[in-house]
């Protein structure tokens, strides 16, 4: 499994928008030149996290965007599920998928929802909070 880049920089957004809250609503522009992010590609990620209620956007003068909610309530493995789908090891464990015709015979089953338990045990133990939190020595933000 590998986290594409949409899914790094959703969460380098989101920690940004956190660290900034009491700014109000930021615009992209400002998110991007922080990042270093393409500002396009940042609307693209940031129309998704609106729609998965991550993020709240306004328009117009004095608008952009803010958490929709406080940083503590915002799950990575959520964010992360929402930008790259299910993080499943093998297709046979998405939730969408048939079921396998050989699951009940398959020596290797056991060891992928084993892996993906740990994934998800791990991923949902973080909040974008506890990102923020993680600036101490040898932490340069980089995600």
């Amino acid at each position: 499994m590998m986290i594409s880049t949409r899914g790094r920089y959703a969460l380098r957004i989101l920690v940004d928008l956190a660290e900034h809250q009491a700014e109000g609503y930021i615009t992209l522009k400002e998110v991007a030149e922080r990042q270093e992010i393409s500002e396009k590609y940042l609307e693209s990620i940031a129309k998704d996290l609106v729609r998965g209620h991550f993020l709240e956007g306004l328009r117009g003068k004095g608008g952009g965007y803010r958490l929709d909610r406080p940083a503590e309530e915002i799950n990575v493995l959520d964010v992360l599920q929402r930008t790259e789908g299910p993080l499943v090891p093998v297709a046979c464990l998405e939730p969408e998928s048939a079921a396998c015709p050989r699951a009940s015979v398959c020596r290797t089953l056991p060891l992928w929802e084993g892996l993906e338990r740990v994934v998800s045990e791990y991923l949902g133990g973080y909040t974008v909070q506890d990102l923020l939190r993680a600036d101490g020595d040898g932490f340069d933000y980089i995600i």
